[in-house]
């Protein structure tokens, strides 16, 4: 119920945010009697594509600690909470970034994610089940990845992406609408219709749309070698090859880590097929593992 809740508040956010901002624009219609206005269409697509991105962005530390239930640890009560709390401490000074909220979710599968609006305002949270199986070298080299990503401005960095691709998904689904609707309406035809634009508009929206999250995907996959990389420079190559050796050993436990968060995870298994990997937010914990024998071996 929480998840339906959030997912209605967001969507009525990015509408009211794109409504206004398009009003403060004074953008006309992109739709009149001669056919598309070009400059119109784009502009909206562009303000609602980087409305729902960027709405999504500034409230996802918010909405990460409801949909996992994440604790933050404000005054450590055992030496467990202090050790981790000191720990991203220390990490978050030697990338040179502001200290994150730290915090811990109720999830047995090993994982642990990283979010927030900008890298001195981020949030880094593992499972208790991570705390329960791994050495601490292990943990502080997952801790050490998630860093990464907010070093290196991931979160930022993917949510620009996804708002251009959102752009182009909505822009070039009208126009496809639009070649169709003036095809049809040769020969003195009625055209699609309303319920037909939209209906054309949707179907355009879903193949464009599959095409945007290979896209995505593949920017993810990219940013998780880095992270990697960073996790491997501020805690040793070898812990962060063990924590990654660690989580492949329990790729057969159910992920409970929601949609909205799987691609600031560390992990979300194993994909073997090739329509899986081509959508993966993850490469294959094999392949990372062996990137960071490769870069140690170079060194």
């Amino acid at each position: 119920m929480m998840r339906i809740l959030l997912f209605l508040g967001t969507n009525l956010a990015v509408i009211l945010v794109a409504s206004i901002t398009l009003r403060l624009l004074g953008v006309e219609p992109y739709l009149n009697a001669q056919g598309i206005n070009f400059n119109s269409l784009l502009i909206f697509c562009f303000v609602f594509g980087m409305a729902g991105s960027m709405v999504s962005l500034f409230i996802s530390k918010w909405m990460a600690k409801r949909s996992t239930g994440t604790v933050i640890i404000e005054n450590p009560s055992n030496a467990t909470e202090q050790w981790l709390v000191d720990t991203v401490a220390e990490l978050a000074r030697e990338a040179n970034i502001k200290t994150p909220e730290v915090g811990i979710f109720p999830a047995q599968q090993s994982n642990a994610f990283a979010t927030g609006w900008n890298k001195n305002d981020a949030l880094v949270a593992v499972s208790a089940g991570l705390l329960n199986r791994m050495q601490p070298e292990e943990i502080k080299a997952v801790l050490a990845h998630e860093i990464g990503h907010v070093a290196n401005g991931d979160m930022v960095t993917l949510a620009l992406i996804q708002g251009v691709l959102n752009t182009f998904v909505m822009f070039f689904a009208r126009v496809v609408a639009q070649v169709v609707d003036s095809f049809l309406r040769r020969d003195d035809n009625e055209g699609l219709g309303f319920f037909g634009y939209i209906a054309v508009v949707m179907v355009a929206e879903i193949v464009f749309g599959i095409l945007a999250s290979m896209i995505a995907a593949w920017f993810s996959r990219f940013r998780e070698y880095r992270a990697d990389a960073a996790g491997a420079k501020l805690a040793g190559s070898g812990a962060m090859i063990n924590a990654l050796a660690r989580l492949k050993a329990e790729t057969q436990m159910p992920d409970q880590m929601p949609d909205t968060l799987t691609a600031f995870a560390i992990t979300t298994g194993q994909t073997r097929k090739l329509m899986e990997k081509l959508f993966a937010s993850h490469p294959p914990l094999d392949d990372r593992i062996r990137a960071l024998k490769e870069a140690a071996y170079r060194q």
